[in-house]
């Protein structure tokens, strides 16, 4: 399931694409058909996210709200121009549920398990059952907090209750508890007050981060390298982007994978930047075989990679996330996993301790 990083980085994409214009709604797949019928035509004034839920405001006090689930995928691209000026609009493929399309952009969402238009009193009562989200301005940790400093559950299900904190999944949850060595089966109401608050910002760092690359960073070198860019605006910019939360045909967390404007991504790649970016494994497309691994047969490539117009982006590394049986990085003892909340958890016995 994509995490937060991946929902706001849609909503920009559709805020970039449809803001401020009047695209026309369908339902290809004929299942959402009442629903486009509502937002055709109407004016699109801002897309946003909360944790993993995706609203878009139309004129009209009008707003779609999706929930991608498990295998939800939403696509918002660029419409190709002939050499006469005219826009070249696809065929929908797949069950598309929604069709969003004006002369510049198309998106189309499929498989998503929300897709409703709502009420500002609807949407107002899904954000009342959501925890703070840490991507989003003016939030208050101490709503976490009250209710995790009471909790005989673990630490480990609380960062994955969407009611707690919004927008933390599987991946961040176990590279943050380590990166703060926290015990992950510690109860909520044995976790100190400082120990939260050092999650918290935590999270407010690297989320952002995760917006800006597409994809989770929690290594330190690729944090700060990662973050050197976003000062320097060196992230790029991208035509089209497509969550992509099924995974069926390549390994890795769910997120966005991205066509990169080769021309803005130019100096990047002329660069190789030697420290943060590049596995295809991490974009999660087939075809993309022309980049090894952390651990390639040639050793360590260039942390920047292009591949056609692909942005791989950066190396996918983690110190816990997938490496059960592995080598802690750290310690050198070997890396656990448990299924908690519903998904694998993964855990360094030795190091994550603390409470």
């Amino acid at each position: 399931m994509p995490e937060g990083h991946t929902l706001h980085r849609l909503a920009q994409a559709l805020d970039a694409a449809f803001r401020g214009t009047t695209p026309a709604a369908s339902s290809p797949q004929g299942r959402f058909e009442d629903g486009a019928a509502l937002l055709d035509g109407r004016e699109v004034l801002e897309a946003s996210a909360w944790g993993k839920h995706l609203f878009m405001e139309f004129a009209g006090d009008t707003w779609l709200n999706v929930h991608l689930g498990l295998i939800g995928k939403f696509s918002v691209d660029q419409l190709a121009v002939d050499a006469d000026g005219y826009a070249a609009v696809p065929a929908p493929w797949g069950a598309v549920r929604l069709r969003l399309l004006n002369d510049g952009y198309v998106a189309d969402l499929r498989g998503a398990v929300v897709c409703q238009v709502v009420t500002p009193p609807e949407v107002d009562a899904i954000v009342a059952r959501l925890g703070p989200d840490p991507l989003r301005a003016d939030q208050d940790p101490s709503r976490a907090w009250a209710r995790i400093a009471k909790s005989g559950r673990s630490i480990a299900e609380l960062l994955m209750d969407q009611s707690i904190l919004a927008g933390v999944g599987n991946v961040y949850r176990c590279e943050v508890l380590y990166r703060h060595r926290v015990d992950p089966f510690r109860p909520g109401r044995e976790i100190r007050r400082s120990t939260w608050d050092a999650i918290w910002t935590d999270l407010s760092r690297l989320l952002p981060l995760g917006v800006a690359f597409n994809q989770i960073i929690t290594m330190p070198d690729q944090v700060e390298r990662a973050e050197a860019l976003r000062a320097a605006g060196r992230i790029p910019a991208l035509t089209s982007t497509w969550t992509d939360s099924a995974r069926r045909s390549s390994p890795g967390p769910a997120g966005v994978v991205a066509v990169a404007d080769l021309e803005a991504l130019a100096e990047v790649e002329a660069a190789q930047e030697a420290e943060a970016l590049g596995d295809a494994d991490e974009a999660g497309e087939e075809g993309l075989d022309g980049l090894d691994g952390p651990d390639g047969p040639d050793g360590p490539k260039d942390e920047t990679a292009v591949v056609g117009q692909r942005y791989a982006g950066m190396r996918r590394r983690y110190y816990v996330y997938r490496r059960q049986g592995e080598p802690c990085r750290v310690c050198g003892s070997r890396v656990r996993t448990k299924v908690v909340a519903g998904r694998n958890l993964f855990w360094c016995g030795r190091c994550q301790r603390r409470r």
